[in-house]
């Protein structure tokens, strides 16, 4: 049975992997840094007339990890512009390809951490950037996307980027000494986060990506103090509309960090969508290939409308 999960895994990625990326129609710098840009995706499909498309905020994944850019998700990203979608795709700085360029490994290093391979994240810098990106996005988004309602934003991640987009969405119930808090909630219509890393203590427990959480926080030593200014799970209630979207046969980030986050929103007294698609693993959900993908510009389409 492992080996048929992996098996069905490994095919899972190939195929979301499969389609060649789709630049977008123009992009826009929020900083100095060459990881700080959006690309924005104009609205391609049919809509009901005089109404002004929704506005989609794509963070994605990748374990935080510098290999895994925001090209991989161009596709999906097109999907939602066909689908009749406004769409920002974010990128930020993500951790350095290896120790040599500025990183230590961890003490409870990763397997690819310990052999000198990518690390993840950078703190504070990926949480400087996101926070950067979502302040500066409504004057990007006039210049760029001008048909666009950003009344109607909702924001997406995957996996790492599912993190991301909740910590976002949350940003007003951060500590008060965090950097990045807000004052009031975001003006969102929701978050739709896809097998989300929604929470680092169960994700650590399972080892997912290897340890990345740990990484992004600086490692085993920095994990417990930085927990409360990165890990969605503590950061509720948010009073945002929130959907998780998690395949039952996902291995990467398996279905109990969703459920773990659900049950804090639970406590919290908030309630939080928690969509379980059946024979499905982590990349189905952003690959337009999949009937998986369909359902997932569903959540968001109810979110946004």
């Amino acid at each position: 049975m492992p080996d048929a999960a992996a098996a069905r895994a490994a095919a899972e990625e190939e195929s979301a992997f499969s389609h060649p990326a789709v630049d977008p129609d123009s992009t826009a710098a929020y900083g100095d840094h060459p990881d700080q840009v959006i690309d924005f995706y104009a609205p391609r499909g049919e809509r009901l007339p005089g109404e002004a498309p929704p506005l989609v905020v794509v963070l994605h994944g990748g374990a935080w990890r510098a290999p895994y850019d925001r090209r991989h998700i161009t596709p999906f990203a097109d999907f939602l512009a066909r689908r009749g979608f406004a769409v920002a795709n974010v990128e930020y700085r993500r951790g350095p390809a290896s120790p040599a360029e500025g990183a230590s490994i961890p003490a409870q290093g990763s397997a690819i951490g310990a052999t000198g391979g990518p690390i993840a994240g950078r703190w504070p810098d990926t949480f400087d950037d996101v926070a950067a990106a979502l302040d500066a996005l409504p004057a990007l988004v006039r210049e760029a996307l001008p048909q666009a309602d950003p009344r109607r934003t909702v924001i997406t991640g995957h996996s790492a980027g599912g993190h991301l987009a909740l910590w976002a969405a949350a940003r007003h119930v951060l500590p008060k000494d965090a950097p990045w808090r807000t004052d009031a909630p975001a003006a969102l219509r929701g978050v739709v986060a896809l097998a989300p890393i929604a929470d680092f203590t169960v994700a650590e427990k399972l080892a997912v990506c290897d340890g990345a959480a740990a990484q992004l926080l600086g490692g085993a030593a920095k994990f417990a103090e930085r927990l409360p200014y990165a890990d969605p799970s503590l950061l509720l209630p948010s009073g945002i509309a929130t959907t998780l979207v998690q395949g039952r046969a996902d291995i990467v980030v398996p279905q109990a960090v969703a459920e773990s986050y659900a049950d804090a929103a639970a406590k919290s007294g908030e309630v939080v969508g928690l969509t379980l698609l059946e024979d499905i693993g982590h990349f189905p959900l952003i690959d337009p290939a999949a009937d998986a993908c369909a359902v997932v510009a569903e959540e968001i389409a109810q979110l946004a409308w």
